[in-house]
């Protein structure tokens, strides 16, 4: 198809980012969805590179549907949906974002916090709607403010760390889970979830997205939040499980929740359009125009790296030992 490496897309990227992606390598087409039907006719024999995010993912029938392709890019932190057995046979490697949207995705996990704990969308859509006449004390229910308030943060990586970073500004007490204690910081750890959730008002989802993490925020964690406890999610949707989610919120099992990501993005589940008490967003917490250049960046150095035969920067962790060569598997 042409001398340079082609690659496949599996997303919707901006023109800036496809351009990049075009300044050393072929673009054949993009796949509306992860299957080998969505390949574009003639593609599959020539492409070598896959970029794509963690939530769309890649199955091992894809993979082998493309018998050239060495690499999968994963556009942004998360890899829950790539099937790294396959790739690990198939010596596929796997990249991810890394901490490159870090801080842009603390950003807007703050202004969840904010949108749930203070009611922001709550009250926005009462003026839309035309109900402010007049000025009612506890219209939303007590609120009891940020400042004292304890702050659990499931997943200290980087996200969890610029979070916590932030967050240190409002007054908070600050506890975490995490699969390791950490060295560098005197937040009090917490071993699970349940008891990280048992402690805090606000639990903050920011954990590494795997297979290992789906539907971790369930039922039982919920209730251990409490009734005037709020659950933000800016990691990946299937880390909690969402019908549970929707009973909690339905029954004021929990206060609020605030959701950025989504399961079945971008499909929503219908009963959460009801719910006054969930706040969501369409999955830009790393949408800014910083996020936007840093992610595209990684993935060029990941593609660089790979095809001139050197080590990839960012490899998914359960790859890193695959990660020393990527020469021998180009094809």
């Amino acid at each position: 198809m042409a001398d340079r490496p082609t690659l496949l897309t599996g997303f919707t990227f901006t023109k800036p980012t496809l351009a990049a992606f075009g300044e050393r390598y072929a673009i054949a087409g993009h796949m509306e969805r992860p299957d080998s039907a969505s390949i574009p006719p003639g593609a599959a024999a020539y492409v070598q590179a896959l970029v794509t995010t963690g939530s769309v993912g890649a199955s091992d029938a894809l993979m082998a549907a493309l018998p050239r392709l060495s690499i999968i890019c994963c556009y942004g932190t998360g890899y829950e949906r790539m099937d790294l057995e396959a790739a690990r046979r198939r010596n596929i490697m796997v990249t991810h974002g890394a901490d490159a949207n870090a801080p842009d995705v603390a950003e807007m996990a703050v202004g969840l916090v904010l949108a749930t704990h203070r009611r922001i969308a709550r009250a926005d859509r009462m003026i839309r709607r035309g109900e402010w006449t007049k000025r009612i004390p506890n219209r939303f229910g007590a609120i009891s403010g940020l400042t004292g308030a304890k702050f659990g943060i499931l997943g200290l990586g980087a996200i969890g760390m610029e979070i916590a970073r932030r967050m240190k500004g409002f007054g908070v007490e600050i506890g975490y889970c995490n699969r390791n204690r950490r060295g560098d910081v005197d937040f009090p750890y917490f071993p699970n979830v349940l008891a990280l959730a048992g402690w805090c008002d606000i639990l903050m989802v920011a954990l590494r997205s795997d297979a290992s993490n789906r539907h971790i925020i369930d039922g039982d964690v919920l209730k251990a939040l409490g009734p005037r406890g709020h659950v933000i999610n800016i990691t990946r949707g299937w880390a909690v499980d969402e019908a549970a989610l929707a009973e909690a919120l339905r029954n004021n099992v929990i206060e609020g929740a605030a959701l950025d990501v989504f399961d079945e993005e971008p499909h929503v589940r219908d009963e959460f359009m009801s719910l006054e008490n969930l706040v969501m967003t369409p999955h830009f917490g790393g949408g800014t125009e910083h996020a936007q250049k840093r992610m595209t960046a990684l993935v060029r150095a990941n593609l660089d790296a790979h095809f001139a035969g050197k080590p990839v920067v960012s490899p998914v962790p359960e790859l890193r030992d695959m990660a020393a060569s990527s020469a021998g598997r180009l094809r």
